[in-house]
């Protein structure tokens, strides 16, 4: 039986997954997760690669930071951002493969039920 305080952190857990997730639901942030997924930038390596603003960039980056995906180490006068962990790039990696993946022709079992009601 499962008891009240199992509850409570099965509970937070799926509330930090789900913030987690609308951390990494934008396609700037995403972009962001793989080029750091490649090697540590700093601000201006990453709007020249993403061919996006600074202030936009680094807003993109503060979201990330504040979920926990990226930290920023200062290095001088510039602060290089790096993923906390390799499991975030996983997530990110993971969903790119799915979503290119070709959509089946033949409708599945569940589509087909979810059409007959």
């Amino acid at each position: 039986m499962d008891r009240p305080a199992d509850h409570v952190s099965d509970q937070q857990a799926r509330e930090a997954a789900s913030d987690l997730l609308r951390a990494l639901a934008s396609p700037t942030r995403i972009a962001i997760v793989l080029a750091l997924l490649e090697a540590p930038r700093c601000v201006h390596e990453l709007v020249g690669s993403l061919q996006l603003s600074q202030p936009l960039v680094s807003q993109h980056l503060r979201v990330l930071k504040d979920a926990g995906v990226v930290r920023g180490q200062r290095n001088g006068r510039e602060i290089m951002y790096e993923l906390v962990d390799d499991h975030l790039a996983h997530i990110v990696t993971d969903a790119l493969t799915h979503a290119m993946e070709p959509r089946s022709a033949s409708v599945t079992a569940a589509e087909r039920e979810v059409g007959s009601r």
